[in-house]
Formats: structure tokens, sequence, C-alpha cells
């Protein structure tokens, strides 16, 4: 039906920058809500930060000012842009979107990527 693809995650310094994606496919018609999450090991998962179609955004306290999530409509795409990493964001990140799938008008559901390790340490 409708899977999600994340990359862009990988090992570096405190204070580093990455860039994480994440691309729907399948047969979806409408995407609405997506976002990004995260989960350390030995926690809960988090929602990071969400977006929705017009581009209305909300983040957890502890990423304001240094992580932006952003969407590419056309390409089913969402991207989370992390500045100041710190070694407290080491986490599996993964994306959610809000699609519409199905035979007919289709329903909506909440489908999920697998994960992509960030590691932040000297």
């Amino acid at each position: 039906q409708v899977q999600l693809r994340e990359s862009g995650g990988d090992l570096l310094q405190p204070g580093g920058s990455l860039r994480l994606s994440c691309v729907a496919s399948g047969s979806m018609t409408d995407i609405s809500l997506m976002g990004w999450h995260r989960q350390a090991p030995g926690k809960a998962r988090e929602q990071v930060a969400t977006i929705t179609r017009d581009g209305a955004t909300t983040y957890m306290d502890s990423v304001k000012d240094r992580f932006t999530i952003s969407r590419d409509n056309a390409k089913n795409t969402v991207y989370l842009q992390m500045n100041s990493l710190d070694p407290e964001d080491t986490a599996v990140y993964y994306c959610s979107m809000r699609c519409r799938a199905g035979p007919g008008w289709g329903f909506w559901e909440t489908y999920w990527g697998q994960g992509t390790q960030v590691t932040v340490s000297s």
C-alpha cells in the first residue's frame, strides 16, 4: 500500500548538522500531516516536529531554533534539517505521514518509516 523510507542518518560530532529525508511511495491519493519522531535507547518515542499540508509547523521545545521541518508535496517527501546537534539528540528518527489510500475513496491512516539512526558523539 504505502511505504515510507527515511534516509540521512549518520554519526557526527556535537555542533554538527544533518538533513533527514523521508519519501512516501505506493497507492496513496493524498497526504495531510507529516512528522518526525525519535526514540532514544531506553526512552519512549517522542514527537519532534510536524508540518501540515499548508506548511504550518510544530516543534518540541528542545529542538526549537535548531531543527527545521519542511515538505515537498510534489515529491511526497518530508525533511528535517538539524543544526547544532547535541549528544541528547542521539536516537532513531522516524517519519510519519497521514495518507489516504485504498480502494474507492480510500481511507486515512498514519504510516511510519523504519527509522534512521542519528548518533551525536565526540
